[in-house]
């Protein structure tokens, strides 16, 4: 399990930094790791992008596959996740979006959530299928980040 003290010392450590975009999360990855102290060393920055139009004007998701597909998809984290990278200019960007719920969106049920990594040589998107209310479901997302940035800092 990796949690927000690992990633700070990893990074650290390692002289690397890391930036997230967040949709469903509203920042709950970025002010996870702003608990650890020492985190002003590797945290650059982070996009919050809840409003659908935000993910294009701030994270340069393209508006076509947002039109085609929602927001809840995997190459909307994948390009979140870019995005958050390239405009904080971090060694690894974080992208994250889904459904908290209670309702659907999109015709995509409450629990689903797509986590996205992009680094040096590294391009990764997993889907997360999770229960519970919305605290449980935003909670699990950023434990999936954590562990999927953690998985590629060891």
């Amino acid at each position: 399990m990796t949690g927000a003290r690992e990633l700070v010392a990893a990074l650290t450590r390692r002289r690397e930094t890391v930036a997230a975009a967040e949709s469903l999360t509203a920042g709950l990855v970025c002010a996870t790791l702003a608990e650890v102290p020492g985190a002003s060393a590797v945290l650059r920055g982070g996009l919050v992008v809840y409003a659908t139009e935000l993910k294009t004007a701030l994270a340069g998701v393209d508006e076509r596959l947002l039109a085609e597909h929602g927001a809840v998809h995997p190459e909307v984290a994948a390009q979140l996740a870019t995005g958050a990278r390239d405009r904080c200019a971090a060694t690894w960007g974080l992208g994250l979006t889904g459904v908290a719920g209670p309702s659907p969106q999109d015709g995509v049920p409450p629990g689903t959530v797509y986590v996205a990594l992009r680094g040096p040589g590294t391009a990764v998107v997993r889907e997360l299928a999770t229960g519970g209310d919305r605290a449980a479901v935003r909670a699990a997302a950023v434990h999936a980040a954590f562990a999927l940035l953690g998985e590629h800092l060891h």
